[in-house]
């Protein structure tokens, strides 16, 4: 069975690279929801492999881990973090967020490297909510943002139609009122996501590599593969929860509907399913996306099934 989802081609940009590439040398999600939602340490749990951090995590925490990616570059290099250890690597989110930071530190004095550090050893939320309003969303900010992330702007411009279309409605206003949400909530100076996100760097002490966490969880199972197809192909009940890390972002309604009955087929009747999106929410609100301390988040939606 065919599958419509634009994830196929294993690319971000319009531009064609010419082979499968890392699109993403870190995950940007905190698996805390995860670990939160999902059922005691043995669980048999489904993800997406990406850069392989969710499925360290899980591991680690003591669930029997299946990891699919239909890129094969991306699966490649979260075995090698995943087996060995490996460093992180640059994918091209990241080249697209070193470009967001090169030119917010070029203009704006504020987002020059050593304030941001200063800004992200703060434990205060409230703290940290002030400062991101006296300091880092000025005008400045605004204009920069906008000319990025509007539809023609220079990033969002260069996306795949499919993703896109995925963006909110000036994502960059959004995108602002999710990052002033996170830090008014969650302390920078234990949050790595934040440390990724304005400076490209690791929290101090933090970045320890999937394949040396400690304890060591089971060994994760990769699978090269469409998560769809492996879950409609998947007995019945095969999985206690899964976590879909933006699937859905991209492809037509019909793949989601697909998606969803092949979730409630292959997921245990009691199960969890964690769905992200970077979508503004609908009627449903939010869910737990405030409970990411990544704060790029529009919706995640925990499927108790």
């Amino acid at each position: 069975m065919s599958t419509t989802t634009p994830w196929a081609d294993h690319r971000l940009l319009s531009l064609r690279p010419r082979r499968p590439a890392v699109l993403f040398g870190r995950m940007y999600e905190d698996p805390g929801v995860e670990l939160a939602a999902f059922p005691p340490p043995g669980a048999r749990v489904l993800c997406v492999a990406s850069a392989g951090d969710t499925a360290a995590a899980l591991a680690a925490a003591g669930h029997q881990v299946t990891a699919v990616d239909l890129n094969p570059a991306q699966l490649a290099y979260a075995h090698a973090r995943l087996a060995a250890g490996a460093p992180a690597a640059t994918g091209t989110a990241e080249r697209l967020l070193a470009l967001g930071r090169s030119a917010a530190a070029t203009v704006l004095p504020a987002w020059r490297p050593a304030a941001l550090e200063r800004f992200l050893r703060l434990d205060d939320p409230a703290a940290q909510a002030r400062h991101w309003h006296r300091h880092l969303d000025g005008p400045g900010l605004r204009l920069l943002l906008g000319a990025a992330l509007r539809p023609a702007g220079t990033l969002a411009g260069g996306l795949r139609p499919a993703f896109r279309a995925v963006l909110p409605h000036r994502f960059d206003t959004v995108l602002r009122a999710r990052l002033a949400r996170g830090f008014a909530r969650h302390p920078n100076a234990d949050n790595p996501w934040a440390w990724r996100l304005l400076l490209g760097r690791e929290l101090p002490g933090g970045d320890v590599p999937p394949g040396r966490t400690a304890p060591p969880g089971p060994p994760v199972r990769l699978l090269h593969g469409d998560v769809l197809e492996h879950l409609e192909r998947s007995p019945a009940a095969a999985y206690d929860a899964v976590t879909l890390s933006n699937v859905l972002d991209g492809p037509d309604p019909a793949f989601a509907r697909r998606l969803l009955a092949a979730v409630r087929h292959a997921v245990r009747p009691g199960g969890v399913a964690v769905l992200r999106s970077v979508r503004e929410p609908g009627p449903a609100g939010p869910g737990a996306a405030a409970e990411d301390r990544c704060p790029l988040w529009g919706v995640i939606r925990l499927v108790h099934l």
